[in-house]
């Protein structure tokens, strides 16, 4: 297998990302603590723990996608729509930088993004060279 004609790299770095995003606060308590104590308290009482359970199982189903190489695009655009809600709600108040320069920016957030919008979108050519 080589590595970087599939892009395996990119989704294995995509893949880990979304699933530290999201498993360890499925077994601590930050799912709750993201849809009690954020979601709702923004307007989407008494949905937001709800919400805040689906953005993240829909990160673990997107990592396994990616890893898979499958459903790319379906798990690419779900996830495109919870990181540029993530930037609207929260990031791009903060600034561009995530740490140093800021805090909790939108850098990492437009990283991811690009990265997602690679692996859509690179096409039979990009996979066969």
């Amino acid at each position: 297998m080589n590595l970087f004609n599939n892009a395996f790299l990119l989704r294995l770095a995509v893949a880990i990302t979304l699933l530290a995003h999201s498993v360890p606060g499925m077994f601590t308590g930050g799912v709750n603590d993201f849809g009690n104590l954020y979601l709702n308290q923004v307007g989407f009482a008494p949905l937001g723990l709800p919400i805040a359970w689906a953005i993240k199982l829909s990160h673990v189903a997107a990592a396994i996608c990616f890893l898979l190489d499958r459903y790319v695009k379906a798990a690419g655009w779900i996830t495109l729509f919870v990181l540029i809600t993530g930037i609207v709600m929260v990031h791009f108040k903060e600034g561009w930088f995530v740490v140093g320069g800021g805090r909790n920016g939108v850098e990492f957030n437009f990283l991811l993004i690009c990265v997602i919008l690679h692996l859509m979108f690179r096409g039979k050519a990009a996979r066969s060279n």
